[in-house]
């Protein structure tokens, strides 16, 4: 079931009676399953149900990480394991598309670390004018500091990769940007940008056929959920991918969504307003 422009939102304070429709969670990871610190008890406990039940749950992130990597923290934080059956990352379909383009000599922006995404494919990280292309995974200083680079690779027709479409990200209830608004900002500019991850299908055909090798079967869309806490990518990407989807208030929009703890209905109206689409159901926090 999709919802039409005008009608309310189901707010739902558990999601055990909407799961019953489905066979396959596609679901969100930072701001859902966590807060980039901590684990969200009653989120695990929710998919573990829904597994237990005979679902199949595969971890859709924009994170830059590969999916092993995901995993690694996801153990740290206390997300429990039985949660998920697998996942995807904006990291893996990174790689994907790297290689499939034959890039060997890439411009890297982001953090140090994010490096490892690079591990064990046959590319140099070079300067801007020796590039084929700009990988973004991440930003380490303000968007517009990087405006000075963006408008040189202009010049030298650089395609840009985003590893991470997200503009914002949750750690710890603050909000930090993310590789997305460098990539926003360099199509603004005339730049060309793949963006590997949510909300462009890549990403879901990835998930779909990982649910279908861990079930062992074909799943139809219409037994598929997504959830997520953002209207710009789990929202946008589950309804142009022809699935359903429960959006989490307590994620990116908790200051226009939510008071005391409760979904602001006005609000969420507001926040939806202008959107063609609706979610399924909207809920504070995803719990059972």
């Amino acid at each position: 079931m999709t919802m039409t422009k005008g009608d309310d939102v189901a707010i739902l304070d558990g999601a055990a009676p909407l799961f019953a429709r489905y066979d396959v969670i596609f679901c969100d990871v930072w701001g859902v399953l966590h807060n980039g610190l901590r684990a969200y008890a009653a989120a695990g406990d929710a998919l573990a149900r829904f597994r237990a039940a005979g679902g199949t749950v595969v971890l859709v992130s924009n994170s830059p990480a590969r999916s092993s990597s995901l995993a690694t923290l996801l153990d740290l934080v206390g997300v429990r394991r039985d949660a998920w059956d697998a996942a995807v990352t904006s990291g893996d379909l990174t790689r994907a598309h790297l290689n499939e383009r034959g890039y060997r000599r890439i411009h890297h922006i982001g953090p140090p670390g994010d490096e490892r995404v690079f591990v064990g494919l046959d590319i140099e990280r070079v300067e801007l004018d020796r590039a084929a292309a700009i990988v973004c995974t991440g930003i380490t200083d303000e968007q517009e500091s990087h405006r000075p680079l963006l408008f040189r690779a202009l010049e030298l027709s650089l395609p840009f990769v985003c590893a991470n479409p997200d503009l914002v990200v949750e750690v710890d209830g603050e909000l930090f940007l993310c590789a997305g608004t460098v990539a926003q900002l360099y199509e603004s500019m005339g730049g060309k940008v793949y963006w590997l991850g949510k909300p462009h299908n890549p990403a879901y055909e990835a998930a779909h056929k990982l649910a279908e090798e861990v079930r062992g079967r074909a799943v139809e869309r219409e037994r598929i959920i997504a959830i997520g806490d953002a209207v710009r990518t789990d929202l946008a990407g589950a309804v142009r991918y022809g699935i359903d989807c429960l959006l989490v208030a307590h994620g990116i929009h908790r200051d226009e969504l939510l008071s005391d703890g409760q979904i602001d209905r006005v609000q969420l109206r507001r926040l939806l307003d202008g959107v063609p689409h609706r979610p399924v159901g909207v809920t504070p926090a995803l719990a059972w």
